[in-house]
């Protein structure tokens, strides 16, 4: 038996890609050459891919009452409302989590932090604008690629909450 190296697909592996093959839910991958210049991944995904921003998803990291991280699912154009969030995870006060913390408790790269197949399962808010949409893109677990999923199988992996979260 001959072993033939496919770089393609073990560049597309992330923990992310196999959560979702795992569960057997229906996606598509989407892959972009990312420019390392960049530090607006979410319009960089958004321009290459040809998408209407509003379906592009960003993954976030709060920080609650000092406490608690817990991951922000927004559109690409929009900013996280803090309160929002504060309020959804039941808390007083939230600020945006620490780069280095939110790459240490989810095992991917700012740019690249997808919501699925996290080190640490925390608890999720995905904005309630997604279910406008039969199919929302996020990160797949590295800058340059993205999958699309139907926004209720993403609530149903992460067990996951609707709430308003835009600001």
């Amino acid at each position: 038996m001959t072993f033939v190296f496919q770089p393609f697909i073990i560049s597309l592996m992330t923990p992310a890609i196999n959560l979702v093959k795992k569960a057997k839910i229906q996606h598509r991958i989407h892959e972009y050459e990312h420019d390392p210049g960049t530090q607006a991944y979410g319009e960089e995904a958004v321009e290459a891919l040809g998408l209407d921003a509003n379906q592009v998803f960003k993954t976030l990291l709060a920080k609650i009452d000092d406490k608690e991280l817990v991951v922000a699912i927004i559109p690409v154009p929009v900013q996280l409302n803090l309160k929002s969030i504060a309020s959804a995870a039941g808390g007083k006060r939230a600020k945006m989590a620490d780069i280095k913390e939110a790459e240490g408790v989810t095992g991917y790269v700012a740019g690249g932090i997808s919501p699925l197949g996290q080190r640490k399962k925390l608890r999720t808010f995905i904005d309630e604008s997604a279910f406008s949409y039969d199919e929302m893109f996020i990160s797949a677990g590295r800058r340059g690629l993205e999958i699309s999923l139907a926004p209720q199988e993403l609530v149903t992996l992460l067990n996951a909450k609707s709430y308003s979260l835009a600001a």
